[in-house]
């Protein structure tokens, strides 16, 4: 047999000086297989010999040569592929980084609810410079009080609105809006001094150290748009004659939109490492998790809880709108609007809000300006965001085959939705009827955007990155090999019991 194959393969004439070594020595004196080879073995025509060698052995038992080609397949050292550098960065990022995402959401949470507070008693417009730095430093003198107070009289608030308020009374109003300030510093302080900290220390991954960066851009921007918006409430042009003083309400919207960006995107990053980390310690349990996400019945679930949480998103910035119109003062009753379900439509269209001859802008500026129209569409897109709800959980019960896919922790999650707008609809209603009163209408906006924050959290348990579960599929795969090779007797380990 050994000259057949000499003669029809002249490759296995270079390999038979090492192949004589190490068949025909004393076993005691064996060579390890497991040792690395100097050179790789010959992968043509040598390998196919002994797998046909290996084919043909007889039926007691398998023979040198082929015990000799298998583990030479498997334990042949791969051909490298250019010069691949390994990166510093981790392959996950450390537990602790989604505790302080997680950390300062809370933090963002807590400045959202304040924030509407601070525009709900007026306080906003208190402090009329920005001083991103020097501006942390409150008045320590009664010449500094003075001052400030001389500032906040040139406003217009002062001057159409507070025209008699005492120095004492304009403390209050300012202390809100320094309180609010100096969050927003140490909410971008807490941010940016643990990105550094965490990504010079090699804590995380280097996608996750960009979308920490990201998210302190988006913290620095969010200063810059709330100074924008103060300084819409500073100028007289801004007002029609005789109009309440108050900042635009684009702006308005503008400002609240970033900060639930910014929340949003800490909560889900936060959460996609604890996933991470969770999945890939233990691949086996993660492979049965992507498995159900990834069911086809699943899909048209997964695509109404995404359009369900933009809806929900609208809808909160729709209430901006209404807040900076004061458009809850009016129509104080539900589900009526006037004598019924709508205003008329002359007063849904005015032509007092449209600044063009053509009246052009007739259309969108009464969307976006008119305080009756506005709290109707806020009124249909917040029913619309219930209905949305409630069809979503009736589909998930009564569908078979939705029923029968949704994993349960997407069950609770949507359980919590449905709680939460039970609760937003009731308060946003009592807001409404009780003529916007203070405590009411905070804990309104902080309802939507708990009622944000469940959309999100279901939305991000629904989810399967690409990336992510191609690097639990390797880990599975890396441990079923180790476990296979450990249960497999090596060719050292089966000459020595021969």
């Amino acid at each position: 047999m050994a000259s057949l194959l000499h003669q029809a393969f002249p490759a296995l004439r270079r390999a038979a000086p090492r192949l004589s070594q190490e068949f025909f020595t004393c076993s005691a004196r064996l060579a390890p297989v497991s040792a690395p080879l100097a050179k790789p073995f010959p992968q043509g025509p040598v390998l196919r010999a002994l797998r046909w060698q290996s084919s043909h052995a007889l039926k007691g038992g398998q023979s040198p040569l082929g015990a000799l080609a298998q583990e030479l397949q498997t334990k042949a050292p791969a051909k490298p592929v250019g010069n691949v550098k390994k990166s510093s960065f981790p392959e996950t990022s450390d537990k602790s980084v989604a505790y302080w995402l997680l950390g300062s959401a809370v933090s963002v949470f807590g400045i959202v609810v304040f924030g509407g507070l601070t525009r709900l008693t007026e306080s906003g417009l208190s402090i009329t410079e920005w001083r991103p730095v020097t501006g942390s430093r409150p008045p320590m003198s009664q010449e500094d009080w003075d001052s400030e107070f001389e500032k906040y009289r040139a406003s217009p608030e002062f001057k159409l609105l507070n025209p008699r308020m005492t120095l004492e009374e304009f403390k209050k109003i300012y202390w809100m809006e320094w309180t609010h300030r100096l969050w927003g510093r140490f909410i971008g302080i807490t941010m940016l001094l643990p990105t550094i900290y965490f990504i010079a220390r090699r804590k995380v991954t280097k996608p996750m150290a960009w979308k920490l960066v990201g998210i302190c851009g988006m913290i620095g921007f969010q200063g810059v748009i709330g100074w924008w918006m103060v300084a819409s409430g500073l100028k007289d042009d801004l007002f029609a004659p005789g109009s309440h003083p108050r900042v635009s309400q684009y702006r308005l919207t503008a400002h609240l939109g970033a900060a639930f960006l910014v929340y949003c995107s800490m909560i889900t990053t936060g959460l996609s490492i604890l996933r991470e980390r969770r999945w890939l310690s233990d691949p086996a349990a993660a492979e049965k998790v992507i498995a159900t996400l990834q069911h086809p019945n699943l899909r048209p679930f997964r695509r109404f809880v995404t359009a369900l949480t933009c809806l929900v998103f609208v809808t909160a910035m729709s209430g901006a709108l209404v807040a900076g119109l004061d458009a809850g003062l009016i129509y104080n009753e539900f589900p009526w609007m006037g004598l019924g379900l709508t205003p008329p439509k002359k007063e849904l269209f005015d032509e007092f809000y449209s600044r063009k001859s053509d009246r052009s802008d007739l259309w969108w500026r009464n969307v976006l300006e008119n305080p009756s129209l506005v709290q109707l569409d806020h009124r249909c897109l917040a029913m619309t965001t219930f209905t949305a709800i409630m069809a979503l959980f009736a589909y998930s019960r009564f569908n078979p085959r939705a029923r029968a896919a949704l994993p349960a922790g997407a069950k609770k999650g949507l359980t919590g939705v449905v709680h939460m707008a039970w609760v937003q609809v009731a308060l946003g209603i009592s807001t409404l009827i009780y003529m916007v009163p203070t405590h009411l209408a905070a804990t309104h906006q902080a309802g939507a955007l708990a009622l944000l924050t469940t959309s999100v959290l279901l939305w991000s348990r629904l989810r399967t990155p690409g990336k992510l579960v191609q690097m639990v599929r390797m880990r599975s795969a890396a441990a079923a090999t180790s476990s296979a090779s450990k249960a497999t007797p090596s060719l050292g380990q089966q000459n020595l019991k021969r």
